[in-house]
């Protein structure tokens, strides 16, 4: 079974990220590794922290000489900030550390502070917020970038766009795979859309909530190409991979809504303006679809078509100018604390979206398909092909 776990701390030393069941074999490209990185810190709106990151991954276990090995890889990301923080976040007693240490008077409203101080019995936020954080996500990234190597090694292929910032939406339009695949030739990510025009429009909501002060959310879309269909089952209700997926994206901070397909619209509509008539393709031998409002996925299984899932962001919680609160040791309505965030991260949202898509894509696909090896899950996968070909 393919697993995936991060520890670390916004300010702490480092992350890492723990990955294990994918096959032996599969080669790792290291470049790539490293680009999916820096996509998750570009875009424009993202704040101060970006400037100081400059993120690589740091392979400790389970890839050697260039391939996986078989055995649970570790990857360490290390945090240049942690040079300021290392009184604040000092792993062992220290008097220093705690006479200088100056704890989070406040909670954000809209963020992990108040909730988990709650949970854990913790007297202020510092140590809640700091695995709260999105900084975890870089993490993800990384153990998503072997994910996707794995799937890409099988024809599956990932990418993500921008649908909207704010009040700016992208004009409906059928929206292909290579043009968001194109995106990634970009010399600037801006906000990853598509759509010049719209990407103007959203860049405008962008410089609109910098000047007020604020923040502003989006939607950003995952699409997942060349995925065959049965992954995933009907069975039972924690096998379904359209739950799975939801709960992927459902995990990045910050979002709040989930959609397959075009689930929403679709809730709308009547039934003959929604479902995807079937067709066959007798030189492909395969079944075919006339749209793909489903999101490639029906019964909790694919459906041969384009996975498509679209995480819904809120607007990050942490204000230049702050929203009421109360101040934990007095209990008297103060301001919200401030610390430095970000103005707009739905294009980074949308590169750990596809991490998270990936991740759970090549678990359904191992679960189906198996193999210590890579090559014989490929044996495996190749045999089931030629079932449906002969179906």
């Amino acid at each position: 079974m393919l697993r995936f776990q991060t520890a670390g701390e916004s300010h702490g030393e480092a992350l890492v990220a723990f990955l294990s069941g994918l096959p032996a074999g599969l080669p790792i490209d290291f470049t790539y590794v490293h680009r999916e990185l820096q996509r998750r810190m570009g875009g424009y709106g993202r704040g101060g922290r970006m400037k100081i990151e400059s993120d690589s991954a740091r392979f400790l276990s389970g890839v050697r000489h260039g391939k996986t090995i078989g055995s649970p890889i570790t990857i360490l990301i290390e945090n240049r900030d942690w040079k300021n923080w290392q009184l604040a976040m000092a792993v062992e007693p220290s008097e220093e550390a705690a006479s200088k240490y100056k704890p989070l008077a406040s909670p954000r409203p809209g963020h992990a502070d108040l909730a988990g101080c709650l949970k854990y019995n913790f007297p202020e936020a510092r140590y809640v917020l700091e695995r709260a954080s999105a900084r975890e996500t870089a993490a993800r990234v990384a153990a998503g970038a072997l994910a996707k190597l794995f799937l890409k090694a099988f024809g599956i292929e990932l990418a993500s766009h921008t649908v909207a910032v704010g009040g700016a939406v992208i004009s409906p339009q059928t929206i292909t795979f290579e043009q968001v695949l194109s995106l990634r030739d970009r010399e600037e990510i801006v906000l990853n859309c598509v759509d010049p025009e719209a990407e103007a429009r959203m860049k405008t909501e962008v410089d609109g909530a910098t000047e007020a002060r604020d923040t502003v959310g989006g939607v950003f879309e995952v699409i997942a190409h060349g995925v065959p269909a049965g992954l995933g089952s009907c069975t039972q209700w924690d096998e379904r991979l359209d739950a799975a997926l939801a709960q992927g994206i459902m995990s990045i901070q910050a979002v709040k809504a989930v959609e397959i397909g075009r689930g929403i619209e679709n809730a709308a509509r009547p039934g003959s303006q929604v479902h995807d008539e079937i067709g066959y393709d007798r030189v492909q031998r395969r079944f075919t679809r006339k749209s793909n409002r489903a999101g490639g996925l029906e019964g909790g299984i694919t459906n041969g078509e384009d996975v498509i899932v679209r995480g819904y962001l809120k607007p990050i919680s942490t204000l230049r100018q702050p929203l009421e609160s109360v101040e934990f040791a007095t209990r008297q309505t103060v301001r919200a604390a401030y610390e430095r965030s970000d103005v707009c991260v739905v294009p980074a949202a949308g590169v750990i979206g596809e991490a998270m898509v990936a991740l759970v894509l090549a678990r359904a696909f191992l679960d189906k398909f198996g193999g210590d090896s890579m090559g014989e899950t490929r044996r495996n996968f190749e045999n089931y092909l030629d079932q449906m070909r002969r179906f």
